[in-house]
């Protein structure tokens, strides 16, 4: 599927739609995403600023869909475990950036050529416009070569 036509799917799909979390952009290679989350009223949290249940979700399926895409369909690619650290208290709209650079693409499936499952650690921060950190964002994602491609 197109980059573009996914990017477009993505920002359909509720989890999205219904917290304000939008795709900003999608490479056509699948190997860096952008994506901003918007305050809004019904996703402020007590406090009045970003629900940590969005910053979290606007950031969930980056890492494994990049990977996965960069991989290709003789992989299979998990999440695997995620954890995310609450820097500041986000009062505005924030930003995450994902860049899946090339040699780690190469270094996964050298780890995973024999068919050995791999794991690997991932990290994003989640922005205000002008830089400041709101949270850190790690995602624990699993890769093991097909059987049918060993």
């Amino acid at each position: 599927m197109r980059a573009s036509t996914f990017r477009r799917l993505l920002n359909l799909w509720p989890p999205f739609l219904c917290n304000s979390i939008r795709v900003q952009a999608l490479s056509d290679d699948y190997g860096e995403a952008r994506v901003v989350l918007r305050l809004r009223p019904w996703n402020r949290n007590y406090v009045r600023s970003q629900f940590g249940g969005n910053l979290f979700s606007m950031t969930d399926p980056f890492w494994m869909l990049l990977v996965m895409h960069q991989l290709g369909n003789d992989y299979y690619v998990w999440d695997k475990a995620g954890a995310i650290d609450f820097i500041a208290p986000g009062r505005e709209d924030v930003y995450a950036h994902f860049k899946l650079e090339p040699v780690v693409v190469d270094e996964l499936r050298a780890a995973a050529a024999g068919g050995e499952k791999v794991l690997r650690w991932f990290e994003t921060e989640v922005k205000t416009a002008s830089g400041e950190v709101i949270a850190i964002v790690r995602k624990q994602i699993y890769v093991r070569l097909k059987p049918k491609a060993r």
